[in-house]
């Protein structure tokens, strides 16, 4: 069957297992997600390779609605920093999803291996992502999993794009969307304190990718070292919902006050007040010279390999409780714990909506109280000039 002319649900529409292996060479299963298994492809005629994302449709609802909304949100998008959708098969048992195959590395082993490494590498990094996430938010997509596993290099060769993939969560806003779903330590405070959210979500995700490219650490983390996971949650929770971050020596000593600035306003609590995508791409860090050009390779990758070679913050151990505090309906009437969610190492997904988290409420900072950031405020038109849109009048307003 053609591209394009799957339409889900309709059961004579089935492709047979044959139309999938006449048209590509399935080669082994190279990563197994949560919901599929990914594979290389070439194409039998033009002997291309691709990506194949199967999704067994047995494996459950959850794991049929995330390929039909892959295959949904993948349809309607067309842009160079996207790995693009080529071709979709739908068997009685089985979604085929074949995608432009990206042969670059993950961002992270880009920059261990770099011999120079400085802000103007990470400001490159950023817009891309950035372009990427306006054109999907024109178009009202919510990506709600944008993180650095999420973004490789197209290719090897130098000048490499960068290229956004999974989008298995991602979502059309029509309205405010109320269920969480993420991967934890990338989450805005709206999804952590169980608000409505929407686009802004995604701009706090780019804030905390931005924060890890300059320092090679997570902005928000939990230094006691007892086994209290229920505790770390607790902690790492709070520290998001108030904004509990900071530009620590010795680690942002070399990084630009502009760099710092741009930071704070992706990374700002309130989500009326946090930047757009098309807001953070017109500063100066992003769209004029204000990167530094100073060589920060060997703090960063210093803290990089300290930070997640050993797996302490990417592989979100604490997840179990995580995903049960995010997804767990209210139970406080009756004075019962929810059991559990499987562990995972994966992102959270969506479930019913839950209940506010029973945490201690600490003042949340903004942009306004890093000092650093407070040069740029006055040239941001929607924060710092006393005309602050709502987060719906600055993204609907044409």
């Amino acid at each position: 069957m053609p591209f394009g002319c799957l339409t889900l649900g309709e059961k004579k529409d089935y492709n047979s297992p044959s139309e999938v292996t006449d048209k590509y060479d399935l080669g082994q299963v190279v990563k197994s997600e949560e919901f599929c298994e990914i594979f290389r492809a070439k194409d039998k005629n033009t002997l291309k390779m691709y990506t194949c994302k199967k999704f067994l449709k047995k494996d459950g609802r959850k794991v049929r609605k995330a390929a039909k909304n892959e295959i949904l949100i993948l349809k309607m998008v067309k842009h160079h920093n996207i790995l693009q959708l080529v071709d979709v098969f739908e068997t009685r048992k089985e979604y085929f999803l074949f995608l432009e195959l990206a042969t670059g590395r993950e961002v992270f082993d880009w920059i261990l291996d770099q011999g120079y490494y400085s802000e103007r590498d990470t400001s490159n990094v950023i817009r891309q992502v950035l372009e990427a996430v306006a054109y999907l938010h024109s178009l009202h997509i919510v990506h709600r999993n944008l993180k650095l596993e999420n973004l490789v290099y197209f290719n090897r060769l130098k000048n490499s794009k960068i290229v956004i993939s999974d989008f298995h969560l991602a979502k059309l806003e029509n309205g405010l969307i109320k269920e969480p779903c993420g991967t934890p330590e990338y989450l805005a405070p709206e999804v952590v304190g169980r608000q409505r959210y929407g686009r802004p979500v995604d701009c706090w995700a780019i804030g905390v990718i931005m924060y890890i490219l300059l320092s090679g650490n997570p902005p928000f983390y939990d230094e006691t070292e007892d086994d209290d996971y229920d505790n770390h949650d607790k902690n790492l929770f709070r520290k998001i919902l108030s904004g509990d971050y900071e530009f620590d020596s010795p680690y942002w000593d070399d990084i630009s006050d502009s760099a710092k600035s741009l930071v704070a306003c992706l990374m700002e609590v309130d989500q009326d007040q946090r930047l757009t995508a098309q807001e953070a791409i017109n500063h100066e860090w992003i769209s004029g010279n204000a990167a530094s050009d100073k060589n920060i390779k060997d703090g960063v990758c210093a803290q990089i390999e300290k930070n997640f070679a050993k797996a302490k913050w990417k592989k979100a151990v604490r997840v179990t409780t995580m995903m049960k505090r995010l997804r767990a309906p209210d139970q406080s009437d009756s004075g019962a714990s929810s059991p559990a969610m499987g562990a995972s190492g994966g992102p959270v997904t969506p479930s019913t909506t839950p209940a506010p988290l029973a945490v201690t409420p600490v003042p949340p900072r903004t942009a306004r109280d890093h000092p650093e950031a407070q040069t740029q405020e006055a040239s941001a038109p929607t924060r710092c000039n006393g005309e602050i849109l709502t987060s719906q009048q600055r993204y609907y307003t044409k």
